[in-house]
């Protein structure tokens, strides 16, 4: 107990020390009182680890303090995080002593004991979490805080406790640090995630990365004195670091490429970071290092990425390029000022002016509440998950104006994005002036724009090539007012209103509708003849249903155009498929459409039979 109580001191002792100067007396005062409190508090419980419990809370408020560098209240909520969940202590204890604002930081960050909850206890705990940030972020930092330390000593947990906690850690918190801009936090939560996710995995590929340092240490050292001594030449002063990829940023690499360790390339970058400055702007900074750079060294085409015009949705801004190093191999370089680094450390809470804390308040509070009031029950987390967690590209529209999108994100949710009718009208788009489907995938800087038509609407599949809330909330308000047939359609013969039906109704009261000569009928009814019932299945001119037809007919000028004439122009009814061969002047035509009914299938039967050269015209079934 005396190497803990030494080990104790020392922390807050350091805690203390390095807050101070940006403290004032009375602040101090509080925070010192605060450890005072939490240290009776949890004076008889152990962490798991061993040890004195108020290890972390120290820790905690230590992140709190000197990583994020936050104000007294956050301090002291961080020192009594547990309290109200792991001692008799209320939260109205709390606030007599601290205060209303540390009391509600306590209350948002203590998981709430239910007999019943909502989704899980998890997504539960999650959602409480979120819904504080409608009043204050500093409580998911304290989470976050939180989190953190309990990824650091994870190693004492049992390997089912470590898998639960390190799954949520890479699902939920890195993502959230992430969007929070706290690179540093997001990185090593993804790190120690797959470090106790799969142990055996990281440690190979920390291994590869120790022999990789080993082997490229003189390569790489020559190359970075050579630019820095080109900068001190032209009378720039920079420093240098050069940093290797985390084992969990190489293993997703790898994931997502298909490559091994071996071929994989950009496993580290190279940052010049120039100091801060009024006399120059820092874009022009970047600019003017950039020049003297390729100037002498080769620069890999189009591989400029310009985050300081265009930051990154979490602040992130910063200049990369590509230089070919001695070997022959492609160096990763960032160019950044101290602030640009700072600001990647501290994310959102770098710039603390109270304009700057409401932007990030107000872009959480808004799709928060949109999303918790819409959704369906079970959902709240992976919507979340879409729209704020995925990692952003910056697209464009013609007139130059910038929409923030998440990876892997289609034109159609930059279409909802505009506009809810552009989105519901959305018939193509043109991605940097090429022609392509509304379900394009976007990529960082693409020019997007959205062909509309009124006569059409959202189809059921896009959901399933949307990543935005947005874009999911809207189609599903509007695929909602779409008429769904009572019945279930027999894939096999694709029943239509009109045709000769018999209808089987499954144990669930499900009706599966078929036609008399089905196949799958005459089987069903052999088999179970008494789950037959009658149907009756009546057309809506609202709903359409695919069909397909044969033409075989002798070839002449404009035969195509008049059969085309039969289904477009008499019954107004629109093609989507149509397959033509001639053959010795014999063609062969087969067009897909959709229809009300079988009697309007069957007038446009009649139609083509009419069709000067027409001989045979017959249905067939849709695979």
């Amino acid at each position: 107990m005396d190497a803990f109580d030494r080990q104790i001191r020392k922390q807050v002792s350091s805690l203390f020390k390095s807050i101070e100067g940006r403290m004032t007396p009375e602040e101090m005062k509080r925070i010192k009182t605060a450890y005072r409190f939490a240290r009776m508090a949890h004076k008889t419980q152990v962490r798991q680890a061993g040890g004195p419990y108020i290890i972390h809370p120290i820790a905690v408020a230590r992140i709190i303090g000197e990583e994020l560098q936050l104000g007294a209240n956050s301090i002291i909520a961080a020192f009594l995080h547990d309290v109200v969940e792991d001692t008799p202590y209320t939260v109205e204890d709390i606030r007599k002593r601290f205060g209303d604002d540390v009391a509600f930081l306590v209350r948002v960050v203590t998981k709430e004991k239910k007999e019943h909850y909502e989704m899980s206890k998890q997504l539960d705990n999650f959602k409480q979490m979120l819904d504080s940030v409608q009043y204050d972020i500093r409580a998911i930092l304290i989470k976050l805080a939180d989190r953190l330390h309990n990824m650091r000593t994870l190693s004492s947990m049992h390997a089912n406790k470590q898998m639960k906690i390190a799954g949520e850690t890479d699902y939920f918190y890195a993502p959230l640090a992430n969007r929070l801009g706290l690179y540093d936090i997001k990185t090593e939560l993804q790190n120690l995630s797959l470090r106790y996710r799969c142990p055996q995995e990281y440690a190979a590929l920390e291994e590869a990365l120790r022999k990789e340092e080993e082997e490229n240490c003189e390569q790489l050292k020559s190359f970075t004195d050579r630019i820095h001594k080109l900068l001190l030449k032209k009378g720039i002063s920079a420093r240098l670091e050069v940093n290797y990829r985390t084992p969990y940023s190489l293993w997703l690499r790898m994931k997502k490429f298909g490559m091994d360790f071996k071929h994989l390339d950009s496993k580290r970058a190279i940052w010049v970071i120039f100091p801060d400055e009024t006399s120059l702007s820092e874009k022009n900074r970047c600019l003017h290092i950039y020049s003297l750079l390729t100037d002498v060294f080769k620069e890999k085409p189009h591989s400029i990425s310009n985050y300081v015009d265009s930051p990154k949705e979490n602040g992130y801004q910063s200049f990369h390029i590509k230089l070919l190093n001695e070997q022959g191999g492609w160096e990763e370089i960032h160019l950044s000022s101290e602030r640009m680094v700072r600001n990647s450390r501290l994310g959102c809470v770098a710039d603390r002016t109270d304009s700057n804390i409401d932007n990030w308040i107000h872009k959480f509070r808004s799709v928060l509440k949109d999303i918790a009031f819409h959704i369906q029950e079970g959902s709240f987390i992976e919507n979340v998950v879409s729209n704020f967690y995925n990692d952003d590209i910056r697209v464009f529209t013609p007139k130059g104006h910038g929409i923030i999108l998440p990876q892997r994100a289609t034109a159609l949710d930059f279409a909802y994005e505009i506009h809810s009718s552009i989105g519901d009208h959305a018939q193509y788009a043109r991605i940097n002036g090429k022609l392509c489907s509304v379900k394009t995938v976007l990529r960082r800087g693409d020019c997007v724009e959205i062909g509309v038509n009124e006569n059409t609407s959202p189809k059921p599949d896009w959901l399933n090539h949307v990543l935005t809330y947005t874009a999911k909330h809207h189609l599903q308000s509007q695929l909602r007012k779409v008429k769904v047939i009572p019945y279930q359609r027999c894939s096999h013969c694709h029943p239509l209103p009109g045709d000769e039906l018999i209808g089987f109704q499954s144990g669930d009261k499900r009706i599966t509708i078929h036609k008399r000569n089905c196949y799958e009928a005459i089987s069903l009814a052999s088999r179970a003849g008494d789950t037959i019932i009658d149907v009756d299945f009546k057309e809506d001119v609202d709903i359409l249903y695919p069909v397909r037809v044969n033409v075989k007919a002798v070839d002449r000028y404009h035969l195509l155009r008049d059969l085309i004439d039969c289904i477009t122009e008499k019954l107004n009814l629109s093609i989507s498929g149509l397959t033509t061969i001639t053959v010795d002047e014999i063609v062969d035509c087969t067009i897909n459409f959709s229809v009300h009914s079988a009697r309007e299938l069957q007038d446009i039967v009649s139609y083509l039979y009419v069709v000067k050269g027409v001989d045979e015209v017959r249905r067939q079934e849709l695979k």
